[in-house]
């Protein structure tokens, strides 16, 4: 494999016609290893493999931990496993999840960058929220081509959005036009692929590196405490509190045993959270208004009249806090709940 290039691809909502489409066009004798993933649930049974074999001329197969990375092949993450790369090898972790997500992009992206520096093609395709950017960002510090599906093109347009806000990004194109300009600029050297300038090094928040990133998506953890101070929010995973990064035009998250967020999806899972906690107070609710009815009626039938007027009032009062809470729970307008407005990938 020449110069040992990879192209890295990620994509959610709406992801699977783009990357169908960027894998037609790409050539059948690119001499590069193409690694894929999409947003997909633990369970899944995922199919992208067999449909990016049947849509383009390179072969498609799900990773296998630690087989050797092998030009003109496509790597499709397994659900539930994060797809990176480790010395030539293909590395499946079941590490902490990224944005929420395992597998992550960014996850991918950055153990690419960490592995193959200039020689790698970062592609963002169709996505709600943000996983992403901040791998294309690390690829671009590396020297490496940063590429997004024009959003006006993409059916879910936040995630190549998202990128192109934080990233100086070096080709935005259509997802039909990615795949045959990958085949060229991996048939040039590296010099010669129109990368725009090199972009300056931002010092984060805590100095946690891109190599520790990258083990933590291993599942490794860091043998100290994260420097610096925290955030001030907690993971809404773990509930271990988070330390901020800041990314020039963007920040991010990430807790002591590895969870990690961009500024959008950990909003999102916030939302997530808050409503976790609502049913569980709506139902300490709905317990505590039915135990008070019981003891009025004990009350009531020990002619203690006081005591059961108190227990009835408490009952009403406790029906009046769990219908407010119900109709939030179950409030039908979306841009209450979800400002993006879009589904889980």
């Amino acid at each position: 494999m020449s110069e040992n290039d990879v192209v890295v691809i990620g994509a959610s909502a709406g992801g699977v016609e783009a990357m169908r489409q960027v894998v037609h066009g790409l050539p059948a004798d690119l001499d590069a290893a193409v690694f894929v993933v999409m947003h997909m649930g633990a369970s899944s049974s995922s199919a992208l493999a067999h449909i990016l074999a049947r849509n383009g001329p390179l072969p498609a197969r799900q990773a296998t931990d630690g087989e050797p990375i092998v030009g003109g092949q496509i790597y499709v993450a397994r659900p539930d496993f994060h797809l990176l790369i480790d010395d030539g090898h293909v590395c499946l972790s079941h590490g902490p999840r990224e944005n929420s997500y395992r597998p992550a992009v960014d996850a991918l992206f950055r153990s690419a960058a960490e592995a193959r520096a200039s020689h790698v093609i970062g592609v963002v395709l169709s996505g709600a929220l943000d996983d992403g950017s901040a791998g294309l960002l690390q690829i671009k510090r590396s020297g490496g081509v940063a590429m997004v599906q024009d959003p006006a093109d993409a059916l879910f347009p936040s995630m190549p959005q998202n990128a192109l806000d934080l990233v100086d990004v070096d080709y935005t194109l259509s997802a039909t036009d990615l795949g045959p300009l990958i085949g060229r600029l991996v048939a040039v050297p590296v010099a010669g692929r129109g990368v725009r300038g090199a972009v300056a090094e931002l010092v984060p928040s805590t100095p946690v590196t891109p190599t520790q990133e990258v083990a933590m998506a291993r599942g490794e953890l860091p043998g100290q405490a994260l420097p610096g101070p925290a955030s001030g929010f907690t993971c809404p995973e773990c509930g271990g509190a988070l330390w901020e990064f800041d990314e020039g035009n963007g920040f991010r998250f990430r807790c002591q045993v590895g969870h990690g967020y961009a500024a959008e999806s950990l909003f999102k899972e916030q939302g997530g959270t808050l409503e976790a906690a609502l049913w569980t107070a709506l139902r300490a609710i709905q317990q505590r208004a039915l135990l008070a009815r019981r003891l009025a009626g004990r009350a009531s039938g020990l002619g203690h009249k006081g005591a059961e007027a108190r227990f009835e009032e408490q009952a009403r009062e406790l029906d009046e806090q769990a219908e407010t809470i119900r109709r939030v729970l179950v409030s039908h307008e979306p841009h209450r709940r979800d400002p993006w407005g879009v589904p889980d990938a």
